[in-house]
């Protein structure tokens, strides 16, 4: 496999809705930062939904995102709460992949912190391949090749070289 095929990591991003209980987000904004050392972005709502008691501008949730080598890190750690298995339906066909974590002391390593109790958040791993970056720059952008992209039988393989995942039947 040359360079320019090969698939690395680009992001790995965490991810807790919270709704309007602010306390929940806040215990949130403290997990995300207790388990990635980064400060966490509260998401705001567009919309205003009625039903559901929301109007713009309402913070709802808080997300993170972690990049490079610590990205790696990161992924390997969270797996571990899953045993290394994920589902098939958990990736998509851009390269991504997508798996929740029920609570965060299934997490290897990390300790019940009483102030944050028991919480737990998504996680999205974004996959690309060298080359990727004329979709996202500013000027000339261009659509990636067909046979570039990432399929989704090119995750699981790398997920299963890199990070010794398992795919669990559904």
């Amino acid at each position: 496999m040359n360079s320019s095929t090969e698939i690395r990591i680009a992001k790995v991003t965490l991810n807790i809705g919270a709704g309007k209980n602010t306390d929940r987000l806040d215990k949130g904004v403290k997990l995300l930062e207790m388990l990635t050392g980064k400060k966490p972005v509260k998401t705001i709502t567009n919309k205003r939904i009625a039903g559901w008691g929301l109007r713009p501008g309402l913070p709802i949730g808080c997300k993170v995102t972690v990049r490079g080598s610590k990205a790696g890190e990161l992924l390997q750690q969270l797996l571990g709460a899953l045993d290394n298995k994920l589902k098939e339906r958990q990736f998509d066909d851009e390269g991504n992949i997508s798996f929740g974590i029920r609570e965060y002391i299934d997490i290897p390593g990390v300790e019940y912190t009483p102030d944050i109790g028991v919480l737990g958040f998504q996680v999205c791993a974004t996959l690309e391949r060298h080359g990727f970056r004329i979709k996202k720059r500013r000027l000339m952008k261009k659509k990636i090749g067909k046979n570039h992209k990432i399929k989704k039988e090119a995750s699981i393989e790398f997920m299963k070289k890199h990070f010794k995942v398992q795919l669990e039947e559904e």
